[in-house]
């Protein structure tokens, strides 16, 4: 039976969607097929009825700006993409048509598609932009092998085979493989901060049209990761950065070291020398992959390196600061801060609370490296990272604060007083 017949086609609208779906599985980026010009009339009534049927959908500069990229299925009305066709000229730059899912159903699709399911979702009618959503772990093996390249923000990450095993014989091809634009998300429909069982759920987000672009292998390692959408949101500036938006805040990690350096200037203006030796953030230091113990003990070790440890001796030496206590005890870095701030006026129990996150820290360090360990699953360890992270960016703060009162550090001003701090 003909297409037409078991559609109800007109043989004009027949061969117009033979040629939208020839274009979009054709092009390679699954375009659209640009329709102006010579097209316009004589196929205009065909392109509406195609519309009407739900075969095919419109793409305007109102959708997206490059028209031939169908970011995700039209949020127009179907009438609202007719006036579209019935207001189009021969001499305007056009629009894109593109099948819907009800338009490629039924169509073989390429054999270079076989073993790629991001790529096969597209050709059945996932938009550039849609996202696909994974459990967390799936960034483990990136972080893991010495291979890749791996980026950890608070709201994303990135990933990308090295120079050096790009160039290796030997490396499969099918690790040569990149994801630039891998986004966080959250369902936090079930999520009380005043229960820590409570269920924070934090997923990776990737556009569809980045996920084909893995070889089939990784591509079929993914789809084993993939979970649905339902109550899932993209962090809001992960994908304002994505969609052209400049960000309104940072994430907490971003803000303690904002705080180091804050520290630094002002420890410079006061002092002539700075408190920290760093205010670069590891590349490994971000929120934890998986609730487990080992991957806790690694987050504060981390975290522990950017504060106590990272902390410059030389500085309280310089500010006379004592080193021992009265039994001949050496004093670590963070009591020694604590007196420092005593020295300088600060109530006693208002400098014990602002240093403890920082101790909170080294105790939970020492703590692995004193017994042993299980590597246990416990959902409660998210929990405990959001909450320590706060504190030790909330403590830092606080100390910067109080520098800041210094007389030598009157013209010090803040850099950016109103940014937020998106701790989700």
């Amino acid at each position: 039976m003909a297409l037409n017949d078991r559609l109800g086609l007109s043989t004009d609208s027949e061969g117009l969607l033979a040629r939208v779906r020839e274009r979009f599985l054709r092009s390679g980026d699954f375009n659209g097929l640009h329709f102006q010009g010579t097209d316009v009339e004589p196929l205009r009534a065909a392109a509406i009825e195609l519309l009407q049927a739900g075969l095919i959908e419109i793409t305007t500069g109102e959708d997206y700006p490059n028209i031939h990229i169908r970011p995700w299925p039209s949020r127009r009305p179907m009438e609202d993409q007719k006036e579209d066709l019935l207001s189009l000229g021969p001499d305007d730059y056009g629009v894109c048509l593109y099948p819907t899912p009800a338009g490629m159903r039924g169509v073989r699709l390429p054999r270079r598609l076989d073993g790629r399911p991001f790529a096969r979702a597209m050709a059945r009618g996932k938009g550039t932009l849609e996202l696909a959503y994974f459990e967390f772990d799936v960034l483990e093996q990136y972080r893991n092998d010495s291979r890749f390249m791996f980026g950890f923000g608070e709201f994303g990450a990135s990933m990308s085979l090295s120079d050096e095993a790009s160039l290796d014989p030997s490396a499969p091809e099918r690790d040569h493989v990149f994801l630039n634009h891998i986004g966080f998300a959250y369902d936090l429909s079930r999520y009380d901060p005043e229960k820590p069982d409570s269920p924070i759920l934090r997923r990776v987000a990737v556009f569809y049209s980045d996920l084909k672009t893995l070889t089939p292998e990784h591509q079929r390692r993914w789809e084993t990761y993939q979970v649905p959408d339902t109550d899932l949101e993209p962090h809001p500036l992960w994908w304002n950065g994505q969609m052209g938006t400049w960000p309104d805040g940072v994430g907490p990690f971003t803000r303690i070291f904002m705080e180091l350096e804050n520290l630094n200037e002002l420890a410079d203006l006061a002092f002539d020398r700075p408190l920290f030796r760093s205010t670069e953030r590891p590349a490994d230091l971000g929120w934890i992959l998986r609730p487990s113990q080992r991957e806790w003990d690694d987050f504060v070790r981390e975290m522990d390196k950017v504060l106590s440890e990272n902390l410059i001796s030389k500085f309280f030496d310089a500010a006379f600061v004592l080193k021992t206590d009265e039994s001949g005890q050496h004093l670590g870095t963070l009591t020694r801060l604590e007196l420092f701030m005593e020295m300088h006026g600060v109530d006693a129990d208002r400098a014990k609370h602002a240093v403890s996150p920082l101790k909170e820290v080294r105790a939970e360090r020492q703590a692995p490296s004193h017994r042993l360990r299980t590597n246990i699953t416990d959902q409660t360890f998210i929990h405990r990272q959001i909450q320590l992270v706060e504190r030790v960016y909330s403590a830092l703060g606080a100390i910067r604060q109080w520098l800041a009162t210094h007389p030598r550090c009157s013209e010090w001003r803040e850099k950016y007083p109103d940014l937020k701090t998106y701790m989700l």
